[in-house]
């Protein structure tokens, strides 16, 4: 395990102050209002694919302009990436190496193995798709080659404490900008309703829709200005600015005021905050994750908003230079880049997985099945019907030790298996002792991300994959066959049991380890479509959430009898 080390990037014994940079132009602002490092994204494999980004040219001169100013570069190659995508990746990841690029901000975990494997003194930080809620995760990240953790946005102040003092590496935590109302990495909303991936960098932000006439899914955006004497005193070792979408003037505006900040150890004044608004707000700001107050947290862009941004934006003259002495320019040791080839498949597992299933409601689970694994979330476990549990999707240091009890409980009450959903699980799960499995949370999308968690029992697949992408996973691996996708996970309660959208779709909303989840207006079915399943190889996941005893009857029977259904549903592709 790595080592810990928060030192500071710079000598003045503060935060990294990290800037997003979508553009040349948006560079060159950051950097001349004091930034310490920027993120950027090359054309390919970034979570910003709408951003101008940099084409590979333009990222060589990106390091070189940066570097001369004293400035960090790290590159985001933080979308999902599939096998046959995996060559293309790595020849990013080759020639990032080669120009002198100082991070990669990755969120796959095949793409970060063949890293490990092929540059192992390139630095990893993980993105914040990866979900890391606690210092578990920052442990298994650790071990695992990173060096950076980018917390999850949804950590109260308690638990980041917690989470910085016990983690071996560096914490990143995002301190303004945008906010997703669904814990980052677990939302499929865009990509199972609208056909644009947000894990792939597509997002068309359904979040910020109409549902039962009113926002309860759009959030204001996040600023932690007033906090920046207690992020200091944690301890965290990077701030973290968000807008790669975002104009020049935004990037120099916001990035300048928190360098004063920094610089001066202090909280902003009420007239800082108000410029800060000024430059782009959602009626005002929140903190609510990180005080524990969710209940003011809504907010949309109004027509106030936007004029008090177009005012703001004719009175900047020029992006002048914030810092009076710019650090000394960074030279790295020379790099001699090579063109990896990602190594040959392994050969596929002998052996199937058999049917298995999440019921949401112990009482709908058959007397008779012929279901191999039956999965109750943790807190309905009661070892009668069930001999799985689901480890509640977000577990942050805080709820650490409640959950293994928890679990240990259901382990002497009849548990079998356990299914994990975030590296921050595993090693709750390994102490308990139980069959472990990979869930659909853990985003795996190639045949490397499975070679990661081999030690599981079998993987249950991202349902963003084609069939034939299925096919090309050599793993003991099941895919969602029948049920209502979680679409997105909410820290935040939304306020209703079903949100019904413009085109009069609802979608239901249910809890599952004290948060809620806004499940697809769909069932996937695929019953009369089983000859397409067994050329890829893959097992049958049921999820049952709203369907009563009867309905989970008829849907398993239909299975076993490859029936068709009138029902209006989705399907596999």
């Amino acid at each position: 395990m790595q080592e810990k080390s928060i030192k500071s990037y710079n000598l003045t014994g503060l935060p990294e102050l990290l800037a997003p940079a979508g553009s040349p132009e948006a560079l060159a602002a950051a950097i001349a209002a004091g930034a310490d490092a920027v993120y950027l994204g090359s054309t390919q494999f970034g979570a910003r694919a709408f951003a101008k980004n940099f084409d590979r040219p333009a990222l060589r001169q990106a390091v070189e302009d940066a570097h001369a100013a004293g400035v960090r570069v790290y590159l985001t190659v933080n979308t999902l990436i599939t096998d046959r995508q995996m060559r293309a990746a790595m020849d990013l990841v080759s020639y990032a190496y080669e120009v002198g690029v100082d991070a990669l901000i990755v969120a796959d975990w095949g793409l970060a193995k063949l890293c490990r494997e092929n540059y192992p003194d390139f630095p990893l930080h993980a993105s914040t798709q990866c979900s890391g809620h606690n210092s578990h995760a920052a442990k298994w990240l650790a071990e695992h080659g990173f060096s950076v953790m980018v917390a999850a946005r949804e950590l109260s102040a308690d638990n980041l404490r917690r989470l910085i003092k016990e983690s071996p590496i560096p914490i990143e935590v995002f301190v303004h900008g945008a906010l997703c109302v669904s814990a980052s990495g677990q939302c499929l909303f865009s990509s199972i309703v609208g056909g644009r991936s947000g894990n792939r960098g597509e997002c068309a932000q359904p979040c910020r829709m109409q549902y039962n006439n009113k926002t309860p899914l759009s959030l204001k955006d996040l600023s932690l200005a007033t906090h920046i004497p207690e992020l200091i005193e944690m301890g965290v070792a990077s701030l973290k600015i968000e807008g790669r979408m975002k104009s020049p003037d935004y990037v120099y505006r916001v990035t300048s005021i928190y360098r004063r900040l920094l610089d001066e150890r202090r909280a902003a004044t009420p007239a800082e905050i108000a410029a800060l608004e000024a430059v782009f707000s959602r009626q005002g700001f929140t903190d609510g994750y990180f005080v524990g107050d969710t209940s003011q947290m809504n907010g949309v862009r109004s027509e106030a908003d936007k004029s008090a941004t177009l005012k703001a934006s004719q009175t900047l003259k020029q992006h002048a230079p914030v810092r009076k002495e710019p650090p000394s320019p960074i030279v790295l040791p020379e790099r001699t880049p090579h063109a990896p080839i990602p190594p040959p498949l392994p050969p596929k597992p002998k052996g199937t997985v058999e049917p298995s299933a999440r019921f949401y409601k112990p009482d709908t689970i058959p007397a008779e099945h012929s279901l191999e694994v039956v999965y109750l979330p943790l807190e309905k476990f009661d070892g009668r019907v069930a001999n799985g549990v689901l480890l509640p999707p977000v577990i942050p240091d805080g709820e650490l030790e409640a959950v293994e009890a928890a679990l240990s409980r259901a382990a002497q009450s009849g548990a079998r298996h356990v299914m994990v959903g975030n590296v921050g699980q595993i090693e709750l799960a390994r102490r308990s002792g139980l069959v472990i499995h990979g869930d659909w949370r853990l985003n795996l999308q190639n045949s490397y991300a499975a070679e990661v968690f081999a030690e599981f029992a079998d993987l249950l697949l991202s349902p963003e994959l084609l069939l034939a992408q299925m096919r090309d996973i050599p793993a003991k691996k099941s895919a969602i066959v029948y049920g209502r996708l979680p679409l997105m996970l909410l820290e935040k309660p939304c306020g209703a049991t079903r949100l019904t959208d413009r085109m009069k779709k609802d979608f239901p909303v249910i809890t599952e380890g004290g948060r809620e989840l806004v499940l697809n207006s769909l069932p996937i079915y695929m019953a009369d479509k089983q000859s397409l399943l067994a050329p890829a190889g893959v097992g049958y996941h049921y999820i049952f959430t709203k369907e009563g005893p009867q309905e989970v009857k008829v849907t398993l029977s239909s299975y076993e009898r490859s029936l068709p259904t009138k029902k209006e549903v989705r399907r596999m592709k």
